[in-house]
């Protein structure tokens, strides 16, 4: 088969490949719309999963089954199918304990174009097929189930992380789309002022309709004492971050208040070291929590986030800024996802046959 793949760090193209095989409880698939995560780029670019040789990229899209192994329920060939990007092993002990995301090892979860094939080829696995694939939702477009990938779980994941409460004040840091997420999540959670971290013009025009009241750079100075600034020194409740670097950390433990929380979805592709700044901790005492965490993953956060975008709560078609027709231009999205154009927030590739 075809698939666009990781050949090394650094490098990414065209491979031809094996198709894979189906287990009993596995289901293969063909992709009908592909995206482009920040993820693919840290991935490649950055070796962030370190080296990898011909592995295929991709881990967004919706797709339609073409084969289901034998003891599969729930899903037969023809059925269009939501994707998300963390397949768990459902009957592991670490789903059992709560953190399916882990199943098998730290971040595990995360198989496709990290530990397997991800779905950037003609043909893809997906392991445990009841427990991970759902159902795309009657008129969904292609567009708007690739976010359902990852994006929107992974927003609202951070969200829950940072626990927003009725009324909260809350920092986003980052609008990329994870960050829009966390913005359109909070604003769903009932907090009642979203102070948002970003400049491009595209993604403040979009943040400010799902519900983000302010907007701060880090170009203009410390983000904790912008955030100061504008809380009358008081900090905010919680803060989720959904973009920066390792030294992001110490920005969100200066803007919290004393017994607030961090979420953490960010990828972090580089660094060593988190430094935490020990005064506004509150020397390790200031019951400022910080939380980070893949998002679950599996059936059931398809279907009930489907049924969300589906009933038309969350307008997720407002990030898919760039579509494409056809195979031959997904490394143009890859790209543009590196370079980050003004205008972008995701660029989506439908697969017309």
């Amino acid at each position: 088969m075809k698939a666009f793949a990781m050949l090394k760090i650094g490098e990414a193209g065209w491979i031809e490949k094996e198709e894979p095989t189906c287990g009993p409880t596995d289901a293969l698939c063909k992709p009908l719309a592909i995206a482009i995560c920040t993820s693919d780029i840290h991935t490649v670019y950055e070796g962030g999963v370190g080296e990898r040789h011909n592995m295929v990229l991709g881990h967004e899209c919706c797709a339609e089954v073409i084969e289901v192994g034998s003891e599969v329920k729930d899903f037969k060939p023809g059925d269009k199918v939501l994707v998300p990007a963390i397949t768990p092993d459902w009957s592991s002990v670490e789903a059992q304990a709560g953190f399916a995301q882990h199943s098998g090892g730290m971040l595990a979860g995360w198989k496709f174009s990290n530990i397997k094939d991800g779905v950037f080829g003609e043909v893809f696995h997906v392991n445990d097929a009841d427990g991970n694939l759902a159902h795309l939702p009657e008129g969904m477009k292609y567009e708007e189930a690739c976010m359902l990938s990852d994006m929107v779980p992974t927003g609202f994941h951070a969200v829950e992380q940072a626990d927003v409460q009725f009324g909260d004040t809350v920092l986003v840091i980052g609008i990329g789309p994870v960050g829009l997420m966390a913005v359109a999540g909070a604003n769903l959670r009932g907090a009642s002022r979203i102070i948002a971290v970003g400049t491009r013009p595209t993604c403040v025009e979009v943040a400010e309709k799902y519900g983000a009241s302010e907007f701060i750079s880090y170009k203009d100075g410390p983000i904790s004492e912008q955030v100061m600034k504008l809380t009358d020194g008081k900090g905010v409740d919680k803060v989720i971050i959904a973009g920066g670097t390792v030294s992001t950390f110490e920005e969100a433990v200066k803007s919290l208040k004393p017994g607030g929380r961090i979420g953490n979805v960010n990828y972090l592709g580089k660094g060593d070291m988190i430094t935490i700044p020990r005064v506004e901790w509150g020397a390790g005492m200031g019951n400022k929590v910080i939380s980070g965490g893949l998002m679950p993953g599996g059936r059931l956060r398809m279907e009930k986030l489907g049924a969300l975008v589906a009933s038309g709560k969350v307008d997720v078609g407002l990030m898919a800024t760039h579509v494409f027709h056809g195979w031959e231009h997904i490394p143009e999205a890859l790209e543009m996802m590196r370079v980050k154009q003004p205008d972008l927030i995701k660029p989506v590739v439908i697969l017309d046959d």
